[in-house]
Formats: structure tokens, sequence, C-alpha cells
């Protein structure tokens, strides 16, 4: 049988080209990289399973080419990582290998090699499972930072998934993207494999938009481009981004959630000016991280979009009954089609044997509809519906009308009551009134409570689940 093509088993053709860039300016060519990462891998048996607790760091990089190289599976998290919920994860998946900070809190098994800031521990843990040929990497879903529940990756669907970006994005070898996101969520190790694939560089930095030093670093270094999510574009408006003079930047992309309309709109606007292209594009980790990606040429006439399916993909619409939503504006769950479609989840080390339990189809769990020209737009979640007084409330779109109205908030409940969680206790009255008069929302199933901050992840993803409404119930 002929071998698949794996783009990371093709890197040295780019030889000396400038692969990473650091914080501290040195960069470091595609045939360097690859000799390290090698290196590194040769001390770990293969098709074995390695958590990498990840950096935007050249040692963080170094580990994951090292296992795609060699096909060893790596299980990408934070090095952030609660200790209390590693622990879970290392019980529960019996890991051969940890790669990891030297200064993190881990201390578990014996240190068997060490590059710079990072050390490689063999643990001592019984290997009672087996890993299936065809997985290559494992990754946590989103917002599952207290779930031992991970997507299983096969080396086909990063290969389709990088191919089929690179085929609608203008990314080309000049190109040099700076890391806005964290490489263990799917969205920023997309954006690096879509780089090293096409021989491009990557500017590695663990600055944040609201740090002069990611800006300094993004001037000094010419970055070409980065990625957001909602939350980032929500900080470059506060941040006033259409002041700034950046002559490098080509073109920005968005992903990660459903960008508002309101703010879509801003930016469109300032890519105009700017003449800064942004590329809307929506995806989950369970689709490898692409299905969909909005033209620039039609961002402007279809404001709230989430576009079209990517090359080699396709969606559908189903009702409740899961009969196929047809008609331009009805609304159905959206389903994905496509060779980056997941085998599905492992939630233990006995399922990564698993068969594929998706076959190419993916349930999104978002509704959504489509307008006649084949365009798609969310509508909200499953499962962030409630039922009040016999009507149906959208959370999301509850959100939405309480922001255009300068009402930070965030909103979650169960069936008898709404909860809005406001983080100015002066928008108290404000936002009540405007719901019971704009919404239909009765007053007697409406809660309004006050919190000092939105809860949010890492990647600027709200998390739902750390709010808490009545009787000690948490939201959803």
């Amino acid at each position: 049988m002929k071998k698949e093509p794996f783009f990371f088993q093709e890197l040295e053709q780019y030889k000396n080209a400038t692969a990473l860039i650091t914080e501290q300016g040195e960069k470091i060519s595609y045939q360097e990289l690859v000799k390290q990462a090698d290196c590194w891998a040769s001390q770990i048996e293969s098709h074995c399973l390695v958590f990498l607790l990840c950096k935007n760091t050249v040692e963080s990089v170094i580990g994951y080419l090292g296992c795609m190289r060699k096909q060893i599976v790596p299980v990408l998290l934070s090095a952030q990582i609660d200790p209390g919920l590693l622990q879970r994860l290392l019980d529960c998946y019996h890991p051969s290998y940890l790669w990891a900070p030297a200064a993190s809190e881990v201390v578990f098994g014996e240190v068997v090699a060490q590059k710079a800031t990072y050390v490689l521990r063999k643990t001592t843990f019984v290997l009672d499972y087996s890993i299936g040929e065809e997985l290559a990497l494992l990754l946590p879903t989103s917002g599952s930072t207290g779930s031992p529940k991970l997507v299983r990756q096969t080396r086909r669907n990063i290969q389709k998934n990088t191919e089929s970006i690179l085929s609608y994005l203008p990314i080309c070898a000049s190109d040099r993207a700076i890391t806005t996101l964290p490489m263990y969520y799917t969205y920023g190790l997309s954006i690096l494999n879509t780089h090293l694939c096409i021989g491009a560089s990557v500017i590695l930095t663990e600055a944040t938009l609201l740090q002069s030093t990611f800006w300094q670093l993004l001037e000094k270094q010419k970055a070409t481009t980065f990625g957001g999510v909602p939350y980032t574009y929500e900080m470059l408006k506060k941040l006033h981004w259409e002041r700034k003079e950046e002559d490098s930047i080509r073109y920005l992309t968005q992903a990660g959630g459903k960008l508002g309309k309101e703010l879509m709109e801003q930016f469109i606007a300032i890519g105009e000016k700017k003449k800064i292209p942004l590329i809307v594009m929506y995806g989950q980790t369970e689709a490898t991280a692409r299905m969909s990606y909005l033209p620039w040429e039609r961002a402007k006439e279809k404001i709230g979009s989430i576009g079209i399916a990517i090359p080699g993909g396709r969606f559908s619409l189903v009702d409740e009954k899961g009969k196929e939503v047809e008609k331009p504006g009805e609304i159905g769950e959206l389903i994905y089609f496509g060779e980056n479609v997941t085998p599905g989840y492992a939630e233990s080390r006995w399922d990564l044997e698993r068969s594929d339990a998706n076959q190419g189809r993916l349930e999104t769990g978002d509704l959504a509809k489509r307008d006649e020209e084949g365009f798609f737009y969310l509508v909200g979640r499953k499962k962030r519906f409630l039922k009040l007084f016999g009507n149906r409330v959208n959370l999301d779109e509850v959100e939405q009308l309480l922001r255009k109205e300068g009402i930070e908030s965030v909103c979650s409940g169960r069936d008898d009551r709404l909860v809005v969680f406001l983080t100015n206790p002066k928008q108290k009255k404000q936002a009540e009134e405007f719901l019971v008069g704009h919404t239909g929302i009765q007053k007697g199933g409406l809660i309004l409570k006050e919190i000092a901050a939105i809860p949010r992840s890492e990647t600027g993803k709200i998390q739902y689940a750390a709010l808490e409404i009545e009787d000690g119930e948490k939201g959803g």
C-alpha cells in the first residue's frame, strides 16, 4: 500500500529558511529544527503516548514535531494546567513520557533528558493499553479543563485539513505569523501547522496583546499575520488597533467562536481602510481545525456569516427529527462532512485503539441557517436554550442584545429561570428593564447577579461552567 504524504516528514526541503523566531530574536532554520526534533524523538519509543505541557516556545515545538515525525502520539496540554487535573489525566491515560518545563510543579518519573527550560521524564506506568495505528494526536476539547475527554486526530485528518486551509488562506513562504494563541488549542496549532507546511516562519511569544512587548516584537520581526478568537478582537478594539501603523501585516484571521455582528462590521471596515483583510472562519477540535471560511471579497455583504465549507468539505442542516432542512432561512443543526472529521473522543487510555465513530460526519451541536447563495449563519448552540413559561429563549441571542445596549454580561440558567451575570452592578436595573421590555421575558423568570469578571479560558472563551446559578447549581 502506498504511504500517504505527511508534511511533517518533508520539512527538510526548506533547508536554511527560517522556521522559528524566538522572543529574543533567535532564528532557527528548518534544517536545525528538524535535527533537534529528530534528536529529541530518538530517546522515545515509536507509537507510545507522551504528555506535552505546551508553551509558545522552541522546546514545545521541538517536542511536537519530534512526535509527529516519529509517529509518537502526543497529548497537548497547557503548561499552566492545574496540578490536580494533570494528576487525574496521568492516572487516566498512563503516558510513557512527560515533556514539561523544568520549573513546573510536576515532579513525576525519572528525568531522562533536558533541553533548555524543558525536561523529559520517563513514567513508571504499566502499559496496559494499545494505541490505534492511525492515531496521531490527542487534544483537549474547548472548555474541557475539568474533563479527561480528548479528541482523537489522525495523520490523515491533520494532513487534509492543513492542505484545505492552505488552499483558501493567502499563506506564502515569506509570511511570518506571530503567536496569539496557545499551541495546545486547535486554532493555535493549525496556524503553526499551516505555516510550517509551506515553509513560512512562526514568531513564538508568550506575550499577550495587552503587553507592549508583543507589539514591539511584532514590529521588530515584521510579523505579517496573526489569528484571534472573538475576545482577541474585543481587546484590539479597546487598544484602538485601527490607529496602529504596522506596515508588515498582510491579513488577519478569526475563529474560535462567533464574532458579533457589530465587531465584525467594525473590523471589516478597518480592514478596508488599512488594506488588511479579515478572514472569518469556523471550526472545532472535532474537525481537526477548520470547517468554513468567509471569502474577504464577500465579507462586507455577508456580515455575521461563517461563510462556506472549506475545500473538500460540505455542510447540511437537519431539523429535530433528523430531516434535512433545504429552505433558505430555516434553522437546523449544522452537520459537517469531510476527511478532517476526527474519529471521535477518548475518555481513558482504553479508548486509544477505538475505531472511527464518526465516519467523516460531524454533528456540530450548532444551530444555523443558510441564505439563498449557500452562506451559513450561526444562530446558537443546541444546549444554549432555555424554556421560560413555554417560550424558547436563546441565551447567545440574549447576550448579544445586552451587548448592543452596552451591557457586559453572560447568561446561564435552567428552564424555570434566566440568570444574567453582570460585571457592572449599576447596570442591573437597565438590564432588567431592557429584557422585560424587549424580549417578552417575564420579571419572575429573571435573576440578575453581580460578578467581578467574566470567567474566561486562556484562549478567551467564556467558561459557563464556572458560573454559579441558584441552589449551587452550575451554569451551562
